[in-house]
């Protein structure tokens, strides 16, 4: 388990980074909202982010709102200003939950395991997906989202669209589809209605020229990106 501290006092964070080793976490540090945003910047995220409000360069609260523009990791702001203000502006601009400081260590260990608890559906449910673009595949469900919202499709379009993720990166020729596909009524679907299927199915997907989701191979067939 990967925990990111922010904190800029250097016997807070000596004394939470030796506490959370010791409890089996694995921990980044960082002093300044530069340093904390390079980190985040990395391919693989923190498990959990504990965030303090004053930093050299600036507060946490930028950095809590840097992170909900992309993601849904759980945020704990460490913070010295007890009043209402502040603990409701950390909440509503996205973090999990506060801890007042001083604090003790066992109430911090015990809220961030609370708080892991809470995310870990949301996050087993956002490793469950499968990407196409900016859409999110859910399998179990059928589903198909785009941010927040639902993609609709038909069930014909579902169907295609689940031929191309089982052949995903490889040619298929318009023959391969066709010998997959079948219509509502059961009949077999033709050439003309193939392309029309494949058009309706980008347009939903997002696909443009500039971002291609789903390529014409000229004289083969079409191909789902990687």
């Amino acid at each position: 388990m990967n925990v990111l501290i922010v904190e800029d006092d250097e016997m807070i964070l000596e004394g939470l980074s030796i506490a959370l080793g010791q409890e089996g976490y694995r921990v980044m540090t960082a002093k300044t909202c530069a340093q904390a945003l390079e980190i985040l910047a990395q391919e693989a995220l923190p498990d959990i982010c504990l965030l303090d409000v004053m930093l050299p360069d600036g507060d946490g609260y930028g950095i809590c709102r840097e992170i909900r523009k992309k993601s849904d990791l759980p945020i704990l702001f460490l913070t010295a200003c007890e009043d209402e203000v502040h603990t409701v502006m950390a909440l509503e601009i996205g973090a999990d939950d506060y801890v007042a400081k001083p604090f003790r260590i066992r109430e911090l260990l015990a809220r961030m395991k609370a708080i892991l608890r809470r995310t870990s559906g949301r996050k087993q449910k956002e490793e469950s997906a499968i990407m196409v673009g900016g859409n999110q595949v859910f399998l179990d469900t059928g589903k198909v989202y785009a941010g927040n919202k639902e993609v609709l499709l038909t069930a014909m379009e579902y169907k295609l669209l689940l031929i191309f993720l089982n052949h995903r990166g490889r040619n298929l020729t318009r023959e391969q589809i066709l010998g997959e596909i079948w219509d509502a009524a059961g009949d077999f679907v033709n050439d003309n209605t193939l392309s029309v299927y494949v058009k309706r199915l980008r347009r939903k997907l997002g696909d443009t020229e500039e971002q291609p989701l789903i390529t014409t191979v000229r004289g083969i067939g079409y191909r789902l990106e990687k």
